[in-house]
């Protein structure tokens, strides 16, 4: 995570119990699969390896939970090396639950209407606290999300910025997939994500580990 910017007092720092994690990740993890419940239902995309498993799912048909597990596993290789064991396995179990939630919650919650630009709002504030909160506890939910995270913990530049460049590139490249009005909306979306992660993960303000 970003170097705060004031050292924090080691007396002050307190890290995460077992537990802790826990129910970290439990919470942060259904936030963010019911955010992207919410935006499947809806067909429409979003950024990072959520979005091109998202993508990959529309076009062929396969399984989203199946394409994101899948799209997800190049890069532990790489966070192992460069985030470490424990980031690298943390992550893994979140993807792997992720996966599985997002395949599974859609068989007790469905929507006979969602107006776009709600849906896309609290999918936007949902996913985007999720991801928080798995952060917090030292995980990601995968691929791209690992390169902002190093990319941050290395320059300072902010994860949610980071992303944000990704996106753009992913949301070029709809243009040319999808309608117009399922890009927009999609990156409406996106914007309220990111614009959540940028305005809140700073461990200046958050200082347990």
């Amino acid at each position: 995570m970003c170097p705060a910017p004031v050292p924090i007092p080691t007396e002050y720092k307190r890290p995460h119990s077992p537990l802790e994690d826990v129910q970290g990740f439990a919470i942060g993890l259904l936030t963010a699969s019911v955010g992207l419940v919410i935006l499947s239902s809806l067909g429409f995309i979003t950024g990072q390896t959520a979005g091109l498993a998202l993508i990959i799912s529309y076009l062929t048909g396969w399984s989203f939970g199946v394409v994101f597990f899948a799209v997800n596993l190049p890069f532990y290789a790489f966070a192992w090396k460069r985030l470490g064991a424990e980031f690298t396995l943390k992550s893994f179990l979140c993807v792997t639950a992720l996966s599985v939630m997002v395949e599974w919650l859609p068989r007790g919650m469905q929507f006979e209407y969602l107006n776009p630009i709600l849906g896309t709002t609290i999918f936007g504030v949902l996913t985007g606290f999720g991801l928080l909160g798995v952060f917090r506890h030292k995980g990601s939910l995968g691929g791209l999300g690992v390169i902002a995270l190093m990319i941050q913990d290395r320059t300072g530049f902010r994860a949610g910025y980071v992303q944000l460049i990704i996106d753009a590139v992913l949301f070029s490249a709809a243009f040319f997939l999808f309608e117009t009005r399922v890009v927009l909306y999609s990156l409406y979306g996106a914007l309220i994500l990111n614009g959540v992660i940028a305005f809140n993960h700073r461990r200046d303000r958050y200082i347990a580990d």
